[in-house]
């Protein structure tokens, strides 16, 4: 069974995949790294130079593709990989998803990191694009989660042993 990493932007969702799979001893596939990969673009070139539809249409092929091919494997997805209901059916059908969740400032404070991200919403400031998109995809991530964990004030190892203590617990792992 796949390990699904799920969330905002911010919340952890890369640093914590690379320690999981390291405990567990899983290969890890990182859908961003891959629809780079796949395009031969980084990801602010793929959205500058062909849009975010033709960036959800590359993550919905590469979350095809993992569901298909991909067992017992961590698998680090995008924020945005919940807009497609289709990628989470997919995406659970051989897995169980882990939403990583954070508080808005711990998240701002995170975000705010990172210049290199390309916007979400054009037209708005900094705090009002995320606290806007986060509340569009709440319901989504809520709906699609097996398990919560919230990463405002762990470590990224913290989380990490949370998430496989509660997957031995249910005998999922």
């Amino acid at each position: 069974m796949n390990i699904v990493l799920l969330g905002y932007r911010g919340t952890g969702k890369s640093v914590v995949s690379k320690i999981l799979s390291h405990k567990l001893k899983r290969q890890l596939f990182s859908m961003d790294n891959l629809i780079a990969l796949k395009a031969g673009k980084t990801i602010p070139e793929i959205v500058e130079q062909l849009g975010w539809p033709r960036f959800r249409e590359l993550e919905s092929q590469i979350a095809e593709q993992l569901a298909v091919d991909t067992r017992d494997a961590i698998i680090d997805c995008g924020g945005g990989v919940v807009l497609n209901d289709r990628n989470i059916e997919l995406l659970r059908r051989h897995g169980k998803v882990v939403l990583l969740t954070a508080d808005m400032e711990t998240l701002l404070q995170r975000l705010s990191r990172n210049v290199n991200r390309p916007p979400l919403k054009e037209g708005l400031s900094f705090e009002e694009e995320h606290k806007k998109v986060l509340a569009e995809r709440e319901a989504r991530y809520q709906a699609a989660a097996d398990m919560i964990c919230d990463t405002s004030h762990n470590r990224p190892i913290d989380t990490v042993q949370e998430i496989v203590g509660n997957f031995k617990n249910k005998s999922w792992i």
